[in-house]
């Protein structure tokens, strides 16, 4: 364990001192033990070691505290993790407890304080079984070369690796200090090296203060390799190039997010390609995003992710939904700006596109949720339920479908200007849904607009207004065109199809599902090689398509891209068409019980539920 608890002291009693005032009042977060209106973390000095072989990381945290007069404990959010020691400011141990473990909560550690406490360290190690750690073999990364370690917070999983005030209206700058196995590369959510270290031990800084669902660290065989002075890949040394080149309009999406949105608030902007079993398509850690390799497609013809993620850095990371049952506020505002930055880079038809397929995709996650219609509202009520039930795509599409909305009652131009102005007032802190409609009503809608648009019915009730209103697409209805000569049984290969984007052959997909037959289906794959194609978009639509339709000679490569993709979004839609039907459910029950283990916990969490494991 490394020691530099004098040197800690130091440098945290000058942080203390120079601290603004702590904001006078935290929601309530249902997925929190923390009290932080009695006493709040403002700073985390972090010292670790990873260690590969026992698949742990031991370490300890000394966090800056700030509490009211009187108060006299402390309390911080676990998950399985193994508290070796606790003690204050002057080095004296202190009474600490935890508590009863609880569903989508753990276990709260409640540590005694005094008036005088400015500083709680904690000395700690991971669990075996810690949730927000994903420890690979060197045969489960692309390189295959050295082992691999990433975590995944969101939504309250970084207290199964820190203890912490897990809420993500609680925000914390950080330093670390971590030593890693030589020949590693260490990576945190701060500003981040750009050289290996020798010795195996890396520093890091984040003086911008971040939810606790933002920490992030990934280890591993990695490499960088830069655009300008603000932005680069990091990924394993046999997939960098290929990477770099897929995402070299980055530079071009941040200045296209400043021209429209204001200064980019963070120091950098860096993306790091993870291993195939990362959960999602991207996470915004601040100034690092991590990205799954799935939309390393050799075309760029995926990275919308890249400016979804980009504009979670004034969405999501500069103002943060205070609880998950705001998680719109974090996600509608995101692709609303993601979709400028498209507009901006591939025009107004592109841009059009991916908000029609959007509005399709709401529209069909709307009806899938007839079980559970409470979650189709924007704000929402998880108190005793996993707050991953947030994650869907409804707030995602139902959230710009709002904002949308409203932009075209006031004019871009305004809606440009309040939403600066939201950046500008709330920068660096949290905002509930009642927030957003204070200011919404206080600087851009008057009250009959607020009635008339039906604010309220948009936010709080279930499903969708009577003024919601879908997305022509002009490159759509040329795609009709091709859809219509199908139809008629045309040769494929006189389909005006040349220089399709990936959203024109899965708008087809959709188009012909209701007529087409599993024949149909293998002469459309001798004659584009679907099956064959390196888009993990494209490839999971024609799955789901050709699993419908039982085109039986897609099954190997249906059975090759279960193995190897772990992003939970392109799995999801597979496995729950194989469970589907009687000719590939008990072969959808087979792969997942071979590939379960490459999957990431957030994964599994869903597919297990989904397809029934473990298999009775």
């Amino acid at each position: 364990m490394l020691q530099l608890r004098s040197l800690l002291l130091t440098a945290l009693v000058a942080f203390s001192s120079c601290q603004q005032p702590v904001k006078d009042y935290y929601m309530f977060d249902p997925h929190s033990a923390a009290r932080p209106n009695d006493a709040v973390t403002t700073h985390l000095e972090w010292e670790a070691e990873v260690r590969f072989e026992k698949k742990q990381i031991i370490a300890t945290a000394h966090w800056v505290i700030s509490h009211k007069p009187g108060v006299k404990e402390i309390i911080f959010d676990t998950d399985g993790l193994n508290i070796e020691r606790v003690w204050l400011d002057d080095g004296d141990s202190t009474n600490w407890r935890l508590g009863k473990e609880q569903a989508y909560i753990g276990s709260a550690l409640v540590v005694k304080i005094t008036d005088n406490t400015q500083m709680v360290h904690i000395r700690y190690t991971t669990g075996e079984e810690a949730k927000g750690l994903q420890w690979l073999e060197p045969g489960q990364t692309h390189d295959k070369s050295a082992p691999f370690l990433f975590t995944q917070g969101q939504a309250v999983l970084t207290r199964s690796w820190l203890p912490c005030q897990d809420s993500p209206g609680i925000r914390f700058s950080f330093a670390a200090r971590v030593q890693v196995p030589e020949g590693l590369f260490a990576i945190m959510s701060a500003v981040n090296p750009r050289q290996h270290e020798d010795n195996g031990i890396y520093r890091f800084k984040n003086d911008k203060a971040i939810p606790a669902y933002l920490f992030a660290l990934a280890v591993g065989n990695i490499s960088f390799k830069p655009y300008d002075g603000r932005s680069g890949v990091y990924a394993e040394p046999g997939m960098l190039q290929k990477a770099w080149w897929e995402f070299a309009e980055l530079p071009a999406m941040i200045r296209a997010a400043e021209q429209e949105f204001g200064p980019y608030p963070w120091d950098r902007y860096d993306v790091l390609v993870l291993p195939p079993s990362f959960p999602f398509g991207g996470m915004e850690n601040p100034m690092i995003m991590f990205a799954t390799p799935t939309i390393i497609a050799g075309d760029r013809s995926l990275t919308n992710l890249i400016a979804h993620e980009l504009s979670h850095s004034w969405s999501g990371n500069l103002i943060t939904n205070a609880t998950w049952n705001d998680f719109w506020i974090n996600e509608g505002f995101t692709t609303y700006i993601e979709r400028r930055i498209i507009e901006l880079i591939h025009g107004p038809e592109y841009a059009e596109m991916l908000q029609a397929l959007g509005n399709q995709d709401l529209e069909v996650a709307i009806a899938e949720s007839s079980h559970q219609p409470e979650l189709t509202a924007l704000k929402l009520a998880l108190e005793g339920k996993n707050p991953d039930d947030a994650l869907s795509i409804i707030p995602y599409q139902k959230g710009f479908a709002f904002l949308k909305m409203i932009e075209k009652e006031v004019g871009r131009s305004r809606m440009d200007s309040f939403i600066k102005a939201n950046y500008a007032a709330h920068a660096f802190s949290s905002m509930t849904t009642e927030d957003f409609l204070a200011f919404l009503r206080s600087n851009l809608l008057n009250d009959e607009q607020f009635e008339r648009l039906q604010i309220n019915n948009w936010v709080y009730a279930e499903g969708l207004p009577s003024n919601y209103q879908r997305q022509s697409s002009i490159r759509f209805s040329l795609a009709n065109e091709a859809v219509a000569l199908w139809e008629d049984d045309k040769p494929l290969l006189s389909l005006p199809t040349a220089g399709w984007s990936t959203y024109e052959w899965i708008y087809f997909f959709r188009k012909i599902e209701p007529k087409a037959s599993a024949s149909q289906l293998e002469a459309l794959d001798e004659a584009f090689e679907f099956s064959n194609s390196g888009n993990a978009e494209l490839l999971t639509a024609w799955f789901v398509l050709s699993i419908k339709k039982n085109h039986e000679a897609a099954y190997p490569q249906i059975e090759k891209f279960l193995q190897t993709v772990g992003r939970r979004k392109l799995l999801v839609p597979v496995y729950r068409e194989l469970m589907a039907h009687k000719h590939s459910g008990a072969m959808g029950l087979n792969w997942y019980s071979k590939f379960r283990v490459n999957y990431h916990q957030v994964s599994r969490n869903t597919l297990d539920v989904l397809v029934g494991y473990p298999i009775k």
